[in-house]
């Protein structure tokens, strides 16, 4: 089985060498740049995606206000206890009109009981914001996705350039080689 070894002198790549290429300089910076990319792209990335998230949640609980509404209609019945039903309700509004619409409640409920619902700054109906804890988490899941994509994107990016150096390092072996090939050894004949 075919083991790999690693070399044992730091920064390999810029060290002087008669069989160092351009190519291979070229690759030594673009990695080094790849992981600076990666560390420091990457977490501004998520930190900034992570803060922004949370500012929206954070204005989503100073904007939604919740309010008890009445049920203008019967909801079926359910054995589940996560059946939820549309139905019209009626609730009054910050400036004091009476408004109706419609919404998803808990089903089982009767025409005439009442339930929270939220609305935002017009009066309009709209979806319970998340809490404290629940906005953090999912700040932190968006940051890392934010972080990671961009990491993907950076690999991707990095693999593409290897994969181009790569080809031109075959492409110069194989002239080299056409050159200097026929020369060595003899014909058998």
């Amino acid at each position: 089985m075919r083991t790999r070894r690693r070399t044992k002198r730091w920064l390999w790549r810029w060290r002087a060498n008669p069989l160092r290429r351009r190519d291979d300089v070229l690759e030594a910076w673009l990695v080094l740049a790849l992981w600076t990319l990666v560390a420091v792209g990457g977490t501004l990335a998520g930190v900034l995606t992570a803060r922004a998230a949370d500012d929206a949640f954070t204005e989503q609980r100073a904007e939604r206000n919740p309010v008890r509404a009445v049920l203008l209609t019967d909801t079926p019945p359910s054995e589940a206890k996560s059946y939820r039903a549309f139905t019209q309700v009626r609730w009054t509004g910050r400036d004091g009109s009476a408004r109706t619409g419609r919404t998803l409640v808990d089903g089982g409920l009767r025409a005439g009981s009442t339930t929270v619902l939220w609305t935002d700054r017009q009066g309009n109906l709209t979806t319970r914001p998340p809490n404290r804890t629940d906005a953090a988490v999912e700040a932190g899941l968006l940051g890392a996705a934010s972080a990671l994509a961009v990491t993907g994107l950076v690999f991707g990016a990095g693999g593409a350039a290897r994969w181009w150096l790569d080809r031109r390092r075959i492409d110069e072996w194989g002239r080299e080689w056409d050159l200097v090939g026929p020369r060595w050894g003899h014909k058998t004949g």
